[in-house]
Formats: structure tokens, sequence, C-alpha cells
């Protein structure tokens, strides 16, 4: 019986680090769950023996194996200002505004797509920055998703500001050179 599109697929991993997707009944790979990501299957990884959640631990892992297979998307100087932030005041505004952040570019990528062509006018990239920049104070004044007009009425921290600039005109000047 077929797992519905709401129900998530249940993956159990044996203590021999094989990996038991119950619903076709089969031993699969990193890469077949990589598959099932790119597809937007839903699942999660437990423990075969504990019962334990461990879907972000193998999701980490499927990471690690796509930097080592050259596929490197994460830069270094990004992995170091994440582990940074581990223990810090903004721990618990990093997820929401990461996912906030992958979440407005995967809206954005047909305009991308658009500008790397020509097709578009105006300058999509500073739209994407302002939108960045209204997601990051909303994140951190606690506001979570609220209407960008309320977000940017708040005032994030100096510093976090300027480094969040930096950030972005460092992605700005990475985009632009794609574009050429």
């Amino acid at each position: 019986m077929a797992a519905s599109d709401a129900d998530p697929v249940i993956i159990k991993k044996y203590a021999n680090r094989r990996l038991y997707d119950t619903e076709s009944s089969a031993y699969i790979t990193l890469e077949r769950l990589a598959q099932m990501v790119r597809q937007k299957r839903d699942f999660k990884v437990v423990d075969a023996k504990s019962g334990e959640d461990i879907t972000r631990f193998v999701l980490a892992q499927i990471i690690m194996e796509e930097e080592s297979h050259g596929a490197e998307m994460l830069p270094v100087n990004f992995l170091r200002q994440l582990i940074g932030m581990y223990g810090g005041n903004m721990q618990e505004v990093v997820p929401q505004y990461l996912e906030a952040s992958l979440d407005q570019l995967q809206r954005n990528q047909a305009k991308l797509q658009e500008a790397m062509t020509g097709a578009l006018v105006a300058n999509p990239f500073a739209e994407i920055a302002r939108r960045n920049m209204e997601m990051f104070t909303a994140a951190a004044t606690g506001q979570g998703r609220q209407a960008p007009k309320a977000a940017a009425k708040a005032e994030p921290d100096k510093a976090d500001l300027d480094a969040l600039r930096a950030e972005l005109a460092a992605l700005q000047q990475k985009l632009d050179q794609l574009g050429r």
C-alpha cells in the first residue's frame, strides 16, 4: 500500500548503515534519498532500533556526500559562519531566516533565469536583496513571517545589518559574474 502525498515515507536506518524504504520494501542508498528530496517526496528517517527520528542527521549526511563528489554549493566561509552561530543568541533566528531565504530564492528562480537571458529591464537582484533584508529584519525581531512593510519598520542590530549587507553585496557580485 503506497503512502499518500501527505504521509511521509518511513525510512529505517539499521546499525549496519543500511537504509530500508518501508514503502517499496527495499534497501536504498543516500543517492536515492537525494532523488526523493529533488522529487519533493516527503520522508522520515528513523533509527530501526530506537525509533528516534534521525532525518536531520541523514539530510546533513546527503549534503556532505554531494559536497564530497564535487557539487560544492556551500562556501567554506558560510560553513564557518554557520558553525560560529551555534550556541549564540542568533541560533534561534538562523533556521527561520535560512528557510525563508531559500523559499524566496526558489520563488524568484524564474525571475533570475529571465534576468540572465536579459528578459528583465529592472535589476531583480536589488529587489531580492531588499526582500532578504526584510526577512532578516522580521526574523531578528521575532516577528516571523509578517508582511514586508511591518518587518521593514524594525531596526536590526547594526553589526548584523552590516554583515548581511556585505554578504548580499558578495552574492550580488557573484550573480553579476554568472550573468556575463
